[in-house]
């Protein structure tokens, strides 16, 4: 018995030696991984100046396709429309709150990422989603490469969708009365908003069709469209209402906007649909 148990015991540790022997002979003399860093653009120096390191906000243009929806057809940006995409969103978003609402308020409550697209990202009932904004975490702005900074409406829209991503990020922080809002105009939201037009949507007390998704997005379109709208831009949406009832349902929500933003965060909105105004007039000149 003795010799058959050192036998095994010989055995097995030969057996040892065999395997770390050939564990040993299988190892790559070479890591396989790749250590070396990507090389650093004039482009990606300038996010990182006017985003990341005053803001701690990232700019994402390069192609990742997890961050995007890879059952749409989308596709990156074009490499000289991501600079003036981003002055726009600096100047006339990140300043403007900056100015009006200190200097920490976009660093303290802000997403951490913005996600360039360059294409149209289409829906299948015929309408384009301009933005998408995840977890107050990330904002995607899609349609990148239509981007003229000389043409208002363009920049507009533009800024219309980071406008309203924003709202909604507010509102994550701190919600907004949706009982009180929702009992303006109950009867008005629908799941089908896109067939409606703005006009018809505006004599019911909407500011666009949009608005009649839900609460939730009537309050950022409210909010959303007076921020990207001049004063007289604003009194002639107002003027073309032919409802008193439904301009007048429109003016109460956006009563109720000013308030949150005064009681939420000591902010006076007024003052930052005019610096949005002046910043907007400074980019389209620029």
């Amino acid at each position: 018995m003795k010799i058959v148990n050192t036998y095994k015991k010989i055995a097995v540790f030969v057996g040892v030696l065999t395997l770390a022997s050939c564990a040993h002979e299988d190892q790559p003399t070479e890591s396989q991984l790749d250590f070396n860093q990507p090389l650093r653009t004039e482009l990606d120096k300038w996010i990182d100046t006017n985003y990341l390191v005053p803001y701690n906000i990232n700019a994402q243009y390069k192609w990742n396709q997890n961050t995007v929806d890879n059952t749409r057809f989308l596709f990156p940006p074009t490499l000289d429309k991501v600079q003036p995409a981003l002055e726009i969103v600096k100047q006339i978003w990140l300043a403007s709150y900056a100015t009006v609402g200190g200097a920490d308020f976009v660093k303290k409550i802000a997403p951490r990422e913005i996600v360039l697209v360059g294409g149209v990202n289409s829906n299948s009932n015929g309408t384009r989603t301009l933005g998408i904004a995840e977890g107050g975490q990330r904002i995607t702005l899609f349609e990148v490469d239509n981007i003229n900074k000389k043409n208002r409406a363009i920049v507009a829209e533009f800024i219309h969708t980071i406008q309203h991503e924003y709202v909604h990020i507010l509102n994550q922080n701190k919600p907004f009365d949706e009982q009180a809002w929702g009992k303006i105009t109950p009867s008005g939201y629908t799941a089908t908003w896109h067939l409606e037009t703005t006009a018809a949507s505006r004599e019911l007390g909407f500011i666009t069709n949009y608005a009649r998704a839900n609460a939730v997005e009537d309050f950022a379109e409210t909010a959303s469209i007076i921020l990207i709208s001049t004063k007289a831009e604003y009194a002639a949406i107002l003027a073309s209402i032919t409802s008193a009832k439904g301009r007048a349902d429109i003016q109460r929500k956006e009563a109720i906007v000013v308030q949150y933003f005064k009681d939420a965060f000591n902010m006076d909105f007024y003052a930052l649909r005019d610096e949005a105004e002046k910043n907007t007039t400074y980019v389209i000149n620029n």
